[in-house]
């Protein structure tokens, strides 16, 4: 479909999935009809609601000819977004969430940073979580600011093996770029961090804003607490199918770093899809004890080995901080092949 631009203006497809979230809606939608960048669309697709949803979105339209209201033919999120975007008649592509709010300047700031580097490049800012009452976890807080710090620095492929590093209503990027990648295609969950490591995998370039971008409302009954496939928010699954696929070197030496319910966990993954490694902790109990037929050895047997990719599953902040400090000294070794899957 051929896109729409005005002027040096190009138009942005924002591609919004809503289900049962009428409380919010206003405020949601109110916040992009309040865009400093006017030259958008939203492309706002009902997916099955029980409640005043469709009402709201369709009264919203009414006002707004850059809003268009679409009903899902199949239900479920990542079916109702494919089904949105192929509605989509803009140059650029942005995603938002049916309950949360985007500041003012977010479109602006995105056209505008996107327009410097043009195809190829995926703009990505910051978001802070919100609750209408009470606090937000200490957890959320902590992602928001691990945000923002790798947006600031550019690490978002560095980092991407710890959480989601391209929040989903943070970035944007060209249509063709988005094609390219598989769009909404692949029914991954969670769908967000599928999209950033296929972001990764056909190595679009990241360009990070030090901007908060998007607030999320944190509420009891948002889906990533309520399903199923959100549940264990650790997704080893889906890190080490991209890892395999991506960074893993199978003629060089694979290290396990952690022996606790992570490292087990991992260790189990590894094994069923045939992947030998040594494993090493920091635990003086567990050296020298066999687990699942795989022997514990001392955090030194690293140095014996050339040229060892090394996964580190080590939860504790300061355990993460102790084992940094050890990297530090194997760099100067050219040990430098780690990643942090915590």
């Amino acid at each position: 479909m051929n896109s729409k631009s005005r002027g040096d203006l190009p138009l942005v497809s924002i591609i919004m999935a809503a289900k049962d979230t009428a409380p919010y809606l206003h405020e949601c939608i109110t916040s992009i009809i309040a865009q400093t960048y006017p030259h958008w669309e939203l492309i706002a697709v009902n997916d099955h609601s029980s409640d005043e949803t469709p009402h709201i979105l369709e009264a919203f339209a009414q006002k707004d000819a850059r809003i268009r209201v679409y009903h899902s033919m199949q239900r479920d999120l990542i079916p109702t977004l494919k089904y949105g975007y192929s509605f989509a008649t803009g140059e650029l592509i942005n995603r938002m969430d049916s309950d949360d709010i985007m500041p003012a300047y977010k479109l602006l700031v995105l056209v505008e940073a996107w327009q410097k580097w043009g195809k190829g490049t995926v703009v990505a800012g910051g978001a802070a979580h919100f609750v209408d009452e009470g606090q937000v976890g200490e957890g959320f807080l902590r992602y928001d600011r691990w945000l923002n710090e790798i947006a600031t620095d550019d690490n978002h492929y560095q980092e991407i093996y710890k959480e989601c590093s391209i929040p989903s209503q943070c970035w944007l990027i060209h249509r063709d770029d988005f094609d390219a990648v598989g769009a909404f295609d692949p029914k991954v969950y969670p769908e967000d961090y599928d999209l950033c490591f296929r972001f990764y995998k056909h190595q679009l370039k990241v360009v990070g804003l030090s901007k908060v971008l998007n607030h999320w409302r944190d509420r009891p009954d948002r889906i990533s607490r309520t399903l199923e496939v959100y549940k264990d928010n650790r997704y080893f699954d889906l890190k080490l199918h991209y890892f395999l696929e991506l960074d893993r070197d199978p003629s060089r030496p694979l290290v396990l770093w952690g022996a606790g319910t992570n490292g087990k966990n991992m260790a189990k993954l590894l094994q069923e899809k045939g992947q030998p490694f040594h494993w090493v902790c920091n635990n003086q109990k567990k050296i020298g004890l066999e687990v699942y037929g795989v022997e514990m050895r001392q955090v030194s047997f690293i140095e014996e080995l050339e040229k060892p990719q090394i996964m580190i599953v080590v939860a504790s902040p300061e355990g993460k901080k102790q084992i940094r400090k050890r990297l530090t000294g194997y760099e100067k070794q050219a040990i430098t092949d780690f990643w942090f899957f915590l």
